[in-house]
């Protein structure tokens, strides 16, 4: 790796860490240098991952076992964090996405627990770690989301909600931030082989009376490279943002979805 991709010496903060798109991106910045903090509900989950992690030198990998819905103890948290390790320079903001469902069902309870727990949360993190990020001259925000911050997916209204709220947290924070060395970008995943896909498919397809396999030939069809993402493709992506060599890279909403998004029109 050459030293632009380096985050040797940085920490890193990866949220949802104990599957999917969150533990392919500890995978990836861990292995670009960086010192990481897992976080997550799953204990077990986590811990797994931590013995997965590649070592790095500077300090050990750790978990920080804490549910992001809740945005007041998760930005506790981090100020304990910060105080402990004394900065961390990159905040991979992931976390579980809301119920399926249609938004004229959902109650206003749900999309006040959504933004709670994706803006409430990532703000609250944010808050703690930029006064490091300040000192050190450098900062790296990405905020996983989803393509649906551009282009609504039917059956999954909450979530549209919050990541398009999402989208404009980034785009804010990007301002404010860019002149401390700090850039805030969103990496939206399209149809990505993961956990949560396929809990979506097999909703689908009940309500259907069809297959899962079924669901996901149709939900291909719309793909130009003819195939489900990998999470380790996501992460790849995160990992560059997250790196020196993206340092002009602010504001910006990069679709990895194959393609799909481009061809909607």
């Amino acid at each position: 790796m050459n030293g632009s991709e380096s985050l040797s010496g940085r920490v890193a903060f990866v949220g949802g860490a104990s599957q999917g798109i969150g533990r392919a991106c500890a995978m990836a910045l861990a292995s670009a240098g960086a010192r990481v903090v897992l976080s997550g509900r799953n204990d077990e989950g986590l811990a797994k991952v931590l013995r997965e992690l590649p070592a790095v030198t500077g300090g050990a990998h750790e978990v920080l076992l804490q549910d992001h819905a809740d945005p007041a103890a998760m930005e506790r948290a981090a100020d304990g964090l910060v105080s402990r390790l004394g900065a961390v320079h990159v905040l991979v903001a992931n976390t579980g996405g809301p119920a399926p469902g249609f938004l004229v069902d959902a109650q206003g309870a749900d999309i006040e627990k959504a933004v709670r727990q994706h803006v409430g949360t990532a703000q609250g993190l944010l808050q703690a770690f930029a006064p490091g990020m300040r000192a050190a001259g450098f900062g790296r925000v990405v905020a996983v989301t989803s393509t649906s911050v551009v282009t609504p997916l039917r059956g999954l209204g909450v979530s549209n909600v919050v990541r398009a709220a999402m989208g404009n947290w980034v785009r804010t924070m990007a301002g404010e931030l860019g002149a401390f060395g700090i850039t805030v970008n969103m990496v939206m995943p399209g149809s990505t082989r993961t956990g949560r896909l396929q809990a979506i498919m097999q909703g689908r397809a009940s309500r259907a009376g069809s297959t899962v396999q079924d669901i996901e030939r149709e939900t291909v069809s719309r793909i130009p490279v003819g195939r489900l993402g990998l999470p380790e493709e996501i992460a790849a992506v995160v990992a560059f943002m997250c790196s020196p060599a993206a340092s002009f890279v602010n504001g910006a909403l990069i679709p990895v979805d194959g393609g799909q998004l481009a061809m909607q029109g």
